[in-house]
């Protein structure tokens, strides 16, 4: 049978969201804020937020599921191009609730594996 496990674990430390949004390194555009720094885990982690600037809960939850998708979608690829690990929060914003996954997935894709994919870790 398949490997059903996930390969990321999720943030919940209110301690841990904090000292990235602190000491992380930033990627903003329109449909999300990342905040990124590597750990010396073995897996990818992720934390997402979402505010009530955003809508109903409806909206945040329809916000927080697609992030989780797309997230999942590009994190094999990030796993085997980069030997490093790294903590993930994404916060959401308006935009994020009238986007569609692969939209979503294609724009972390360029500007998440884009920076820290194989061809920038050799620098």
């Amino acid at each position: 049978m398949g490997d059903f496990r996930k390969k990321y674990v999720c943030i919940k430390k209110d301690k841990e969201f904090r000292f990235l949004f602190n000491k992380g390194e930033s990627i903003v555009s329109y449909a999300f804020i990342c905040y990124v720094r590597e750990n010396k885990r073995r897996v990818n982690r992720i934390g997402i937020v979402t505010g009530k600037k955003i809508g109903n809960a409806v909206k945040r939850n329809r916000a927080r599921r697609v992030i989780r998708e797309a997230f999942r979608l590009i994190e094999p690829r990030l796993r085997e191009q980069s030997t490093k690990r790294y903590d993930f929060i994404f916060v959401a914003r308006a935009k994020t609730t009238e986007l569609k996954t692969d939209k979503l997935y294609s724009l972390m894709n360029k500007l998440i594996i884009g920076k820290y994919g194989k061809k920038n870790e050799q620098k």
